[in-house]
This record gives C-alpha cells, structure tokens and sequence, in this order.
C-alpha cells in the first residue's frame, strides 16, 4: 500500500477524539455503530462529531450506511489491517538483512 494513504490514516488516528471514534467503530463489528450513539458515547456537538467521521472516512478509515433514518459508522478493516500489516511487516527487517549479510 502506498506509504502516503498509510500516512493519512495514522494522521488521522493521531488525533484523540478521532482515534476513539475509531475504536467505538472498530469495537461494534461489522454491523457498526449509530452516529446517534457515537454522540451520545461521546459528549460532543454534533457539528463536531461530523468533522471527525468525515476526517475518518476521507482516510478510508471508515464507511457510513443508512438505515432509515439511522446513520451507521463501519470500520473499514481491510483499511485497518493493511495499516497494521504495513507496521508488522518492517518489524526489524534491517536487523535480518544485516544477519544475514554477516554470515
């Protein structure tokens, strides 16, 4: 994945009302959460609120659905786990290149 989306989607995260935003989603599953809900979680205007999901979603962080008249927030995990795997898969690779380069 391109070293630019990861950086957008850490920036995002970065800030403490979106990275909890993230992780009421995350933690509601596939089915998502209510914004309603979310507010509520929350305590924040919903002018405020909005700004944060739309920072979110313009990461690709997460997705929203309408049900009715009920907004939902999705986690985007495949967004998520390519975040992850990006981390994961550097985890000391200069010290196995090195390794080997000394045997």
């Amino acid at each position: 994945m391109d070293i630019e989306v990861i950086a957008k989607a850490l920036k995002e995260l970065g800030h403490p009302t979106r990275l909890t935003i993230f992780n009421k989603v995350v933690r509601a599953g596939y089915q998502g959460i209510a914004v309603g809900s979310l507010q509520q979680d929350l305590s924040i205007p919903g002018s405020t609120l909005s700004h944060h999901i739309s920072s979110l979603a313009s990461a690709g962080l997460i997705s929203q659905r309408r049900e009715g008249r009920t907004l939902f927030c999705v986690a985007e995990f495949d967004k998520l786990q390519a975040v992850i795997s990006f981390l994961q898969d550097e985890c000391c690779a200069d010290e196995q290149a090195s390794t080997r380069s000394s045997l």
